[in-house]
């Protein structure tokens, strides 16, 4: 009998009718989360750091390539029994323990869920300014980091997005679905209007990377290209996790397998080679490399900065609701399924996201990919590890569904707890953490050994091998004890029958 304490309407298995979504959806969905300014300014930071054009489009996609893998793994459970992230994750973590991963997830994307927020809201801050004819000016806020108008800006493009926290994953779907192919349009609209005005795409294209012979950086290229691999791959590591909340909606495995095979890896690849040329081509045009679009398209002048700061504000709505307010919603649902929706998941995500003021994690490029992006996969790359070996190596693809909403199930465990999980998921992340805590709070930890500074430019990948091997030898052991359980049950039931 399904226990009220771990389910609700949103987090019972979709039914046949609910199951609408075909390969072209996925596909509009990853486009439309894709486009998107967060991911188009991808490339910039590796070009920063000494890339070429052509190493820092090929990361891009590399990066994208490889999370696609457990990103297909992991969504096959959510396309095959009808079941979220939350929980799909009892299986492996029990069904109490699996808030655990629940909550990492959820707060990783509640601070995602804030970043996107902030650029939505700087798009308003920076169209009021246009239509007034000067930037909007005014003193910092003590404590919050930036000004009033900035402030009011933020809250009004957040209050914005909760129309659509209310009406639920079909508003969503139906959003993402209108708005790719305008995207599309949109950014070859942009890239001719670039080239018409330059007469090509400027000279970012003949730039040589500076870890070529003779360059500034030479023979130093994969100290920079591990950490900026892995920063990619974390770019979108949170939706390798809960990807079912999505693909539960597919009609079929297939639709999930195509759509998201199309949707992911060659649309990022040619947004970072979209972002590049037009990049390359404010150089040309503006004497400078702009790589910000909310800055670009407040130099453009007439119907052109109106019409491209309202699409971009549509574009972040879209990316956000889907790539970063669905699963959280879902994670939180999953603490007390009897007290908290999806819909009210969905405003505590955006209540956290105004709390931890993701303007702050903006304020560099340091802060942005080392500490925001490597450090968070440190923690999600374990996690994806230990669903995927539970998943396909030590259930084969078969889970008792019905098992996975009782509290007394399969997959409650020892109270609830598969400790084989949690230690797994603990030992995978330390090896990482003294990386994180020298990259975070430089000051407080500078003599960090080499050795760990090292590991940390591969968090996503040492997490995930170390994860992966631990549970599976772990589980192993909890497999071999419970046949040997059995077994004594059974010959003491026969015993007392003779």
């Amino acid at each position: 009998m399904t226990d009220p304490a771990l389910t609700n309407a949103d987090l019972a298995p979709t039914t046949a009718a609910q199951r609408t979504w075909r390969w072209y959806h996925f596909v509009a969905l990853w486009i439309g989360m894709v486009m998107c300014i967060p991911a188009y300014t991808l490339a910039s930071s590796m070009i920063g750091v000494g890339m070429s054009w052509g190493e820092a489009v090929f990361t891009v996609f590399l990066g994208n390539l490889i999370v696609l893998i457990p990103m297909l793994l992991i969504g096959h459970a959510g396309a095959r029994f009808g079941i979220p992230y939350a929980v799909l994750a009892r299986a492996s973590f029990g069904t109490t323990g699996a808030r655990l991963p629940a909550m990492m997830r959820a707060l990783v994307a509640c601070g995602w869920y804030g970043i996107q927020t902030w650029f939505g809201g700087e798009m308003i801050y920076t169209l009021i300014g246009v239509l007034r004819g000067h930037p909007i000016g005014g003193a910092i806020i003590p404590g919050i980091g930036i000004n009033a108008a900035q402030l009011v800006c933020f809250l009004a493009f957040w209050a914005m997005e909760l129309w659509y926290v209310i009406h639920g994953m079909d508003a969503i779907r139906k959003l993402e679905t209108y708005t790719a192919p305008a995207k599309i349009v949109i950014c070859a609209v942009l890239l001719g209007w670039i080239y018409h005005r330059v007469g090509g795409f400027g000279p970012l294209l003949d730039k040589p990377s500076a870890f070529a012979a003779g360059g500034p950086k030479a023979g130093q290229f994969w100290s920079s290209f591990w950490p900026s691999l892995t920063a990619m791959v974390g770019f979108w590591a949170t939706l390798a996790l809960n990807i079912p909340d999505f693909t539960r909606f597919a009609r079929t495995q297939r639709d999930q397998l195509i759509g998201q095979t199309i949707g992911l890896p060659v649309p990022m690849g040619l947004l970072a080679l979209f972002s590049v040329l037009v990049t390359s081509g404010t150089v040309v045009i503006y004497g400078s490399a702009i790589w910000d679009p909310v800055s670009l398209a407040s130099r453009m002048t007439g119907g052109a900065v109106l019409l491209a700061l309202v699409f971009l504000l549509v574009d972040t709505i879209s990316v956000n609701l889907a790539a970063n307010l669905v699963g959280p919603a879902y994670d939180f649902s999953s603490l007390s399924p009897r007290h908290i929706s999806y819909r009210t998941g969905g405003f505590i995500t955006a209540g956290i996201a105004v709390v931890m003021m993701p303007w702050k994690i903006l304020a560099s490029t340091h802060g942005y990919i080392f500490t925001w992006l490597i450090g968070y996969s440190a923690l999600l790359g374990p996690i994806a590890g230990i669903l995927i070996v539970d998943y396909l190596f030590i259930r084969n693809r078969q889970l008792d569904v019905a098992q996975m909403y009782q509290a007394d199930g399969r997959y409650s465990y020892r109270n609830g707890w598969n400790m084989a999980a949690v230690i797994a998921l603990g030992l995978s992340i330390l090896p990482n953490l003294p990386g994180f805590l020298n990259a975070a709070f430089p000051a407080a930890f500078p003599d960090v050994a080499p050795v760990f500074r090292t590991i940390y430019t591969y968090s996503w990948f040492v997490g995930i091998v170390i994860a992966s091997v631990v549970y599976g030898v772990l589980m192993r052991g909890v497999r071999e004890a419970e046949r040997q359980r059995m077994q004594g049950h059974i010959g003491i039931a026969t015993a007392g029958g003779d």
